[in-house]
């Protein structure tokens, strides 16, 4: 029988490591998020993987929870920015004020300059403010009067936005939707779930009790560990054939770029990692494809008026592909 030589040995038990993390995170969000571990899955994997993550729901679903106890189990920084028509691109990145003392600007780093930001109804501020943040969350950094300003490692956007309301709304454009890693949704939970998030809060809150279950360090591995799943090269062009196809599909005015392959092979690495293995399968790639690619689409106006959708589209593509063997 063959023995595994060191080097494999490590990777298994790395692994491993990975995975007991994984779990830990999810035990801690899971006590507040009740019925929604396919969701928490979905945001662990955004986030692991480098990614930023766009939730749309309706209000009162828990998105503002969620993002809340994501930062309460990482032991993060969480800072909450609400989008409204007169924020300006200022109110997120920060200023640069006189100092009279010396008679010097200095910078004041406005709320992006967090762990965990919360960009809460992104789409109700204007288009200029919400392109404020394309470089912080394509490039880790934000350049205010000339200067570059260098963000955390752990840097992670969550925002959000209302499917139904479009009054005082400008929906986000196209390269905006491109830096969003993941776009998915909680929606409601079932009725005995409810009864259960009611009891829970009888008379506290389960954020109150979360406690911290990994650290900074520990959130470095897991990143470091996901970037060492390997993906055969049948799996990479799997990715791209997946997104090639999106850019022909019927309907389709424009498809998922190569940043939405990129995503795409990942995310689906961070989910291999979540579940102990060394390597992605086509599960992995086919669980998330939707979530990384379907927001990405363009849809031709007559298309969205017959009723198809994005999720529509990279489904019927996840059905007609050829799975790699």
């Amino acid at each position: 029988m063959k023995t595994k030589n060191p080097s494999e040995k490590n990777m298994v038990s790395e692994n491993s490591t990975g995975r007991h993390l994984y779990k830990k995170m999810c035990r801690s969000i899971n006590r507040v998020i009740r019925g929604k571990e396919e969701t928490v899955r979905k945001l662990l994997a955004g986030f692991v993987s480098g990614g930023h993550v766009l939730l749309e729901d309706y209000p009162g679903t828990g998105k503002t929870t969620l993002a809340k106890a994501l930062a309460k189990t990482l032991d993060l920084g969480f800072k909450r920015i609400q989008f409204t028509p007169d924020l300006l691109p200022s109110d997120i990145l920060g200023v640069s004020i006189l100092d009279q003392a010396d008679n010097r600007f200095h910078f004041h780093p406005g709320p992006i300059f967090g762990d965990i930001i919360l960009a809460d109804e992104i789409n109700r501020a204007s288009p200029r403010t919400q392109s404020a943040l394309l470089e912080a969350m394509g490039e880790g950094q934000v350049s205010v009067d000339g200067e570059q300003h260098l963000l955390g490692k752990v840097f992670f956007v969550m925002a959000t936005q209302n499917p139904v309301e479009s009054h005082g709304t400008y929906p986000l454009p196209e390269a905006q939707m491109d830096r969003f890693a993941l776009k998915f949704s909680l929606g409601y939970v079932t009725p005995a779930q409810e009864s259960a998030i009611l009891a829970d809060q009888m008379t506290t809150h389960p954020l109150d009790d979360v406690q911290p279950c990994v650290d900074r360090q520990d959130i470095l591995l897991l990143k470091k560990l996901a970037g060492q799943i390997r993906v055969s090269e049948e799996l990479r062009r799997y990715c791209v054939d997946i997104a090639v196809a999106t850019r022909d599909a019927e309907g389709v005015r424009m498809g998922s770029s190569p940043r939405g392959s990129l995503a795409l092979m990942n995310i689906s690495r961070t989910l291999a990692l979540f579940d102990g293995l060394e390597f992605v399968t086509p599960d992995h790639i086919r669980e998330i494809a939707v979530d990384v690619l379907a927001h990405r689409l363009v849809i031709d106006q007559q298309a969205v008026f017959s009723g198809v959708s994005g999720e529509d589209i990279v489904q019927e593509i996840l059905q007609t592909l050829p799975i790699p063997t």
